[in-house]
């Protein structure tokens, strides 16, 4: 939801409508000024109230006073409560809205890839580029999980560079947005030649105050409601009939401690009384094959 205050520069104003133009259908902006709105007041009933009003998880509040000029704020909201915010402070001199670029723009519903390019955006520790990054990537983000994508919907790349990081954050380096249509051409080949041409807008921010969620109502702000879905189970597996196939791990076994069923007639018997029955049974047999030598001759 895009909003502005009671004092709002033109160049602010563009630059909500371009933001707006970006995001809709998923967006909502609002035209009518708002008087006392301060997004970095402990607590600020006016952004709560529109946060509940219409459902929205972000907010964009844009403003413009003489100690902070053209400023542009992410305000994100849990539970209709401000979590953590960001001030942006656009650069007047190097703006150029979506209208000063001529060419086709994206379609409506169209879901942007979002690029973060540059060693500012991959510092180990929490600064302002990374709160920052978090905002960004909330508004542009699509918030619908979808399985497929149809490649004739990515029409269009939004590019968020920053420098390196800096060595302390009062010398923070400038967040430079661009926009840029994807377009592709015959190459003669199977894969076409993809080239990127800018679409508008052309937005340069400065990094102004922060404000940090609270762990606690960030950790609960990061869970994940429990779904009806079943749990797969471990080592359970459905073969092509149907039948349920269970692979169950045993540890080894030692065969010496393996008892089997004693049984009397699988008892030893004397060495004597084998060897005898041996001694007739042999005696038989060669009686037999002499008889057999008789009558052949």
């Amino acid at each position: 939801m895009l909003l502005r205050g009671s004092t709002c520069s033109q160049p602010v104003q563009d630059a909500l409508n371009d933001l707006y133009q970006l995001r809709r259908p998923f967006a909502k902006k609002f035209t009518k000024r708002n008087e006392n709105i301060h997004p970095f007041d402990e607590t600020c009933p006016s952004l709560e109230f529109f946060s509940q009003k219409n459902d929205a998880s972000l907010l964009v509040f844009g403003s413009h006073t003489k100690k902070r000029p053209h400023t542009v704020t992410l305000v994100r909201m849990f539970d209709h409560k401000i979590l953590d915010q960001a001030e942006l402070l656009l650069d007047r001199d190097t703006y150029r809205p979506m209208e000063g670029f001529e060419g086709k723009k994206p379609g409506v519903g169209l879901r942007p890839m979002v690029l973060f390019a540059g060693e500012g955006w991959e510092s180990p520790v929490a600064n302002k580029l990374t709160v920052a990054k978090s905002l960004l990537t909330d508004f542009f983000a699509n918030r619908e999980q979808m399985d497929k994508v149809d490649v004739e919907g990515l029409q269009y790349i939004v590019s968020l560079t920053a420098g390196e990081t800096p060595a302390s954050e009062d010398e923070l380096p400038q967040i430079h947005l661009r926009a840029y249509l994807i377009r592709t051409k015959k190459s003669g080949q199977k894969l076409p030649r993809v080239e990127v041409e800018e679409m508008g807008p052309r937005m340069d921010f400065r990094i102004g105050r922060i404000r940090e969620a609270d762990e606690s109502v960030m950790r609960d702000a990061m869970k994940k409601a429990k779904t009806s879905e079943e749990r797969t189970k471990k080592n359970v597996q459905t073969d092509v009939v149907g039948h349920q196939v269970g692979r169950i791990h045993l540890g080894k076994q030692d065969l010496s401690k393996l008892t089997t069923r004693r049984v009397k007639a699988l008892k030893k018997r004397g060495r004597e009384e084998v060897d005898g029955q041996d001694d007739i049974a042999q005696n038989s047999e060669e009686e037999q094959g002499g008889e057999r030598k008789k009558k052949k001759l």
